[in-house]
């Protein structure tokens, strides 16, 4: 469709990152008379892992966290935006403690190992844990969250979605923010925000489309996220 439409850089969020890891559409070099060029598309991650980086750095002041004492645990730590999160904090931000969550044991002991750093838990073992709780991971379902045993204050940045976190907790000194959110100046009438209930939905949209309006504001015409653990600290910079 890109192509068709004479459209040089696309993306689609982040559940296209899930399909081309587990399908391998990258596979597919041709559909019918198109020849695919998958250097049109990028999922978007590495500008959402950024947006909550800085918003884990910014809201933690405002509810009175501070970085250097606290405690962030990662809930999806091993995915593509998790470990972009793992590590910014642990280079960029004087973060006391990472705890690592996910479900696959051998990617956490990778990154555990690659970070030098950082408790590998079990959900419900990190969460009374943490200052700061980073999801970027679905939230397993049946599982119930003890808000009686979560510190305060505590915050919680939902970086998935659909975003249910502010449904499902509402307790005093636990602050849930809206993650991978980015907003822009002008009011665009995108249907889309609506129907994904934005807050401001003429101005608001998720940082992984704001990708590819970057990209294609520096001309770069290439799939700047791709791939499971492939973001950099250089591509930050």
């Amino acid at each position: 469709m890109p192509k068709k439409n004479g459209i040089n850089i696309t993306a689609l969020g982040g559940f296209s990152s899930i399909i081309f890891e587990n399908f391998n559409l990258n596979q597919i070099q041709q559909v019918r008379n198109i020849k695919l060029e998958f250097e049109r598309f990028t999922t978007g991650n590495t500008h959402t892992a950024y947006i909550i980086c800085r918003q884990v750095e910014q809201a933690s002041k405002e509810v009175g966290i501070e970085l250097s004492k606290a405690t962030v645990a990662i809930c999806g730590a091993t995915g593509d935006i998790g470990s972009a999160i793992c590590r910014w904090l642990n280079s960029r931000a004087d973060v006391a403690e990472l705890l690592l969550v996910a479900r696959n044991p051998d990617r956490l002991q990778a990154l555990q190992e690659e970070l030098g750093r950082g408790k590998i838990l079990p959900l419900e073992a990190a969460l009374p844990e943490a200052d700061i709780v980073v999801w970027v991971a679905s939230m397993p379902k049946g599982v119930e969250i003890d808000l009686t045993r979560l510190k305060q204050p505590c915050l919680m940045i939902d970086g998935g979605y659909p975003k249910n976190l502010a449904t499902l907790i509402q307790y005093p000194g636990v602050h849930i923010l809206n993650g991978g959110i980015v907003e822009h100046s002008l009011d665009i009438d995108w249907r889309i925000m609506n129907i994904v209930n934005m807050e401001i939905p003429a101005r608001q949209l998720f940082a992984c489309f704001a990708e590819s309006m970057l990209l294609e504001f520096e001309k770069l015409y290439t799939n700047f996220s791709w791939g499971r653990n492939q973001i950099t600290l250089e591509k930050w910079i």
